[in-house]
């Protein structure tokens, strides 16, 4: 989300809190008093009495003031005060700074003080999603991040993904007095994501590795009724309206010994930071399946094994480095040397692809792995963000060669894996 969807956002919800926080955003309806409604409000300058009154209020705060604004309504109290905190950040408004030329502009100031005064008045008038798209835009729009280095503004954020990457952006450069509170705020993030997914990961590919490992005598409570009556179909009795199981079939005790091995191989260059969140919080709830022997791998133009840093997503999440180059070569390269039983690995690789390596090396390992049984899976991007920025013509090239490439939301991810893991195809989302 950009800012002007922000702002867009904010003041639709500070114009009509109730509908601001239920739609998120002023398409609900034209204008904020609705067209051809009960009120029947077309613009500021329609409507008279009580009801006129509070079209104009409600355009006000959705124009963001300035002499060009047409209501003439001057506001008070607390939408005086959710103005001035629109103001601050996206102008039009409120009490941010102003230009030579009396034209209002943006502005919270250097101080932390001021920021975090804000980011409480923020919290106080506005939903927790919109604060996180708020927050996300001040450290764009007025480069905040700086002020991130301080611990009293951690305390005062509200935490998301994208916070997450913005302070693993700015591990290297972190003092050891706020380090401690940067890692409640990580920490903090990563059990929200664990609590949103890891559940549903975990049963989904328990079925899947169970799926895998199916055995011809089972136990009462291992059969696999449907796959059971598909094969004992030709034992039907119509006089008794029965089948016959001649043959059962039933799950596999995959929790017994490692069944699977996974590869999570992750680009951590700028871009990929919310996939370098999500990727880590998967990583470690795989890691806990005793059915699984999962390895993780970030890279740049060098490659770092954090498999054994597993136990703790938010370690794996600072032994990361965003930022620099991409040598996809190298790190399959790496992860090539690592496999040990190819027809029972899935290697995951999640980049936006854009290599600086050596690119054909890099498809003839892939080609390498997937001809000695490896099921490889390309994720263009794993988070919520939408189609990523991506290098076309090498997803092309790995398409070519059995290893669709695509962007992957979190809530996807299981059930991509459970494929990987049966070696059925892939769900590759439509478009």
């Amino acid at each position: 989300m950009n800012g002007t969807d922000g702002r867009t956002a904010a003041r639709d919800t500070a114009a009509d809190p109730v509908r601001g926080t239920a739609t998120g955003g002023p398409a609900a309806s034209p204008g904020p008093g609705g067209a051809g409604g009960a009120d029947g409000a077309g613009g500021p300058d329609e409507g008279g009495g009580h009801g006129g009154a509070e079209r104009l209020r409600r355009w006000r705060m959705v124009l963001g003031g300035g002499e060009a604004d047409g209501t003439g309504c001057a506001l008070t109290g607390r939408d005086a005060a959710m103005d001035a905190a629109l103001g601050a950040l996206y102008g039009g408004g409120g009490s941010g700074s102003r230009k030579a030329s009396g034209e209002r502009s943006a502005g919270l100031g250097g101080s932390a003080p001021q920021v975090a005064r804000w980011l409480g008045d923020i919290r106080t008038y506005f939903p927790t999603s919109v604060v996180q798209v708020m927050q996300r835009d001040a450290i764009e729009r007025l480069g905040l991040s700086a002020l991130l280095l301080e611990p009293e503004m951690l305390e005062a954020i509200e935490p998301d993904v994208h916070l997450v990457g913005t302070l693993l952006s700015l591990n290297k450069a972190m003092p050891e007095t706020t380090r401690e509170t940067a890692r409640a705020v990580v920490r903090k993030v990563v059990e929200q994501l664990e609590k949103r997914l890891a559940a549903r990961t975990r049963a989904t590919l328990t079925g899947a590795l169970d799926r895998s490992a199916r055995i011809s005598r089972p136990r009462h409570h291992d059969i696999d009724w449907n796959r059971t009556i598909r094969a004992n179909l030709k034992n039907y009795l119509p006089e008794h309206r029965t089948v016959v199981p001649e043959r059962l079939i039933g799950y596999g005790r995959a929790a017994r010994s490692v069944k699977k091995e996974v590869i999570l191989c992750i680009d951590q260059s700028g871009s990929m930071a919310a996939s370098v969140v999500y990727a880590s919080v998967f990583g470690a709830v795989l890691a806990s399946m005793r059915s699984l022997a999962t390895r993780l791998v970030v890279f740049d133009t060098a490659v770092v094994d954090l498999t054994d840093q597993l136990d703790d997503p938010v370690d794996v999440l600072f032994g990361t480095q965003l930022g620099g180059g991409t040598d996809i070569n190298r790190a399959l390269a790496h992860c090539q040397s690592k496999i040990t039983r190819p027809a029972d690995t899935v290697v995951v690789l999640i980049s936006d692809l854009y290599e600086g390596g050596i690119r054909d090396e890099m498809l003839k390992r892939v080609a390498a792995m997937k001809a000695a049984g490896v099921e490889f899976v390309t994720l263009l991007a794993l988070s919520d963000e939408g189609a990523p920025a991506y290098d076309r013509e090498h997803a092309a090239a790995l398409a070519a060669l059995g290893a669709p490439a695509f962007a992957c939301t979190p809530d996807l991810f299981p059930e991509v894996m459970a494929a990987a893991l049966e070696k059925r195809p892939l769900p590759v989302p439509a478009g």
